[in-house]
């Protein structure tokens, strides 16, 4: 859910079309008049020139954000909007390059509880590559890790613009903007995001499939309003179970997973598949920041808890639980105290969603969460907002035939985000149209053994999933894999369309290529 820093970058290709000029009469960096959806006011527009160059970033959340150097002199606009009855003023930013413009609009999603680029390296990285770019507030805050509006009095209206308004009002704002500064419609237009970017592209792709001609929508919340509660329960179960496991003793039994169940290049490509049993760790001696510590059953019964996934009271499955092989410091990471003690805090998505949204209670401690609540508050959030934010819909009919193409890349070791859910989607998609090969036409789901969250990940993490969408997109090149290779270069690996997997060949080198194959 939470996207790190850097991502957007990571996402973003070299253009493929050749600039196009601006007509003679168009491009000044002033006002302009914009239309916007039915339902949505304009309340304003103003243009800034930045000067382009080397473009830095404040520190954000999510970590240092590197400067991007190369940058054309731009125009940026920002255009507030409004939806009458709703009390909102969503911020609508669109970046237009004074040269280099490839005919191309890009969307760029947002992160958490941020709607979009709130940092802005993802707009500037999209200008450098020949787009004109947009992204939205949803007359939100921006910080990705506060859901404090959750409680405002519109708090309905701001989360409806969070799910999927405000995305519509970018694309339709942000062509039309684009449109009419160049004196040239624009040729494609594509939204990339990854985490809440995802979710909000599935949700563009079921609720508006005109808007875009691709979709790189990475690691999505699907089931948002299912995962925003279920990413809460290791945090329960340890609590619950009075056994609050170190950093350290969570690492030996992801150990214990990897040597289990990995390839001979140590990742677990199907974690649903390992049949690790952590109570087969019961009386293993570790040494934790100088102490020996012996891992007990009650140990060992958490932590099948937290992989097996949330219950209810009764032992019923609600949800899908952190793949194993994934780090448990994403969504089940303790804190210790200065006297020692540990604490499971729980994750801030999920905290922040039962605080604002669910209990409307910002001082609840999550620690004091029962099984029994859990399983209400569960429940509780399927009921009262899968209606607003839920993007689990497979009929994806009418994005087919407008003729646009969804890809998206999803972690093995995702630990933010569980994969169970959306690969339960992407069956429910196969099933209503009848087989994997007629989903292929429209929609290819890609797994990165080893990936994290969004980027990183101990093997080879997607070199550039956007540009293998243009290539769909404007030249019919379907991708049967996807390139990928770590940060050096050093392990590469083809990654495989789902429901495929990448298998060793049985011999060559682990860390290429040309050592596995699709299966």
């Amino acid at each position: 859910m939470r996207r790190r820093a850097g991502v957007i970058a990571a996402l973003v290709p070299l253009a493929l079309l050749a600039p196009l000029p601006a007509a003679a009469s168009t491009g000044t960096c002033s006002s302009l008049p914009v239309a916007a959806p039915a339902g949505t006011t304009v309340e304003s527009v103003t243009a800034v020139h930045k000067p382009g160059g080397t473009v830095t970033f404040p520190d954000s959340p999510l970590g240092p954000q590197p400067p991007i150097t190369g940058v054309p002199a731009y125009c940026e606009f920002t255009v507030t909007l409004n939806h009458p009855g709703a009390d909102d003023h969503v911020h609508t930013t669109v970046d237009v390059p004074d040269t280099g413009w490839t005919g191309r609009f890009q969307a760029v999603g947002g992160s958490a509880y941020a709607a979009g680029d709130f940092v802005g390296n993802g707009l500037v990285q999209a200008v450098k590559d020949g787009y004109a770019a947009g992204t939205t507030d949803a007359g939100l805050p921006g910080n990705p890790i506060d859901a404090g509006w959750g409680r405002a009095v519109n708090g309905k209206e701001l989360l409806t613009d969070f799910a999927y308004r405000s995305e519509h009002d970018l694309a339709v704002v942000g062509k039309d903007l684009t449109a009419r500064y160049y004196g040239h419609p624009v040729t494609y237009s594509y939204w990339n995001g990854c985490s809440t970017g995802g979710r909000q592209g599935y949700a563009e792709a079921q609720r508006y499939p005109g808007d875009f001609n691709g979709i790189n929508a990475g690691a999505p919340a699907v089931f948002w309003a299912q995962f925003a509660v279920a990413t809460l329960w290791p945090a329960v179960a340890m609590n619950q179970e009075h056994d609050i496991l170190s950093g350290c003793e969570l690492a030996a039994f992801n150990a214990g997973a990897v040597k289990a169940c990995a390839g001979p290049d140590g990742l677990i490509d199907r974690p649903d598949q390992c049949g690790f049993d952590p109570r087969s760790l019961i009386g293993t001696q570790i040494v934790c920041d100088g102490k020996q510590i012996t891992i007990s059953a009650r140990d060992a019964d958490v932590v099948r808890k937290i992989w097996n996934g949330p219950t209810d009271e009764h032992g019923r499955r609600l949800w899908g639980g952190l793949p194993k092989g994934a780090d448990f410091a994403g969504i089940a990471g303790t804190v210790a105290a200065p006297d020692g003690s540990l604490t499971a805090p729980g994750f801030v998505v999920a905290d922040q969603w039962v605080q604002n949204f669910l209990l409307r209670q910002p001082a609840l401690d999550v620690t004091k969460i029962t099984y029994a609540q859990f399983d209400a508050l569960f429940r509780q959030s399927v009921a009262q907002y899968d209606n607003i934010i839920g993007t689990a819909d497979p009929d994806l009919s009418r994005f087919r035939a407008a003729g646009g193409k969804l890809l998206t890349t999803v972690g093995t070791a995702d630990q933010l985000i569980p994969t169970s859910g959306l690969f339960d989607y992407r069956r429910q998609v196969d099933r209503l149209f009848g087989g994997t090969q007629r989903v292929d036409d429209f929609y290819r789901l890609f797994v990165v053994p080893g990936g994290f969250h969004c980027v990183g990940g101990a093997g080879a993490t997607p070199t550039d999933p956007l540009k293998a969408l243009v290539d769909w997109v404007e030249h019919g090149k379907a991708p049967a894999t996807l390139p990928a290779a770590n940060a050096d270069g050093s392990v590469t690996r083809d990654l495989c369309r789902f429901p495929k997997v990448s298998r060793y060949l049985g011999h060559g080198d682990p860390a290429a290529a040309s050592s596995y194959r699709c299966a």
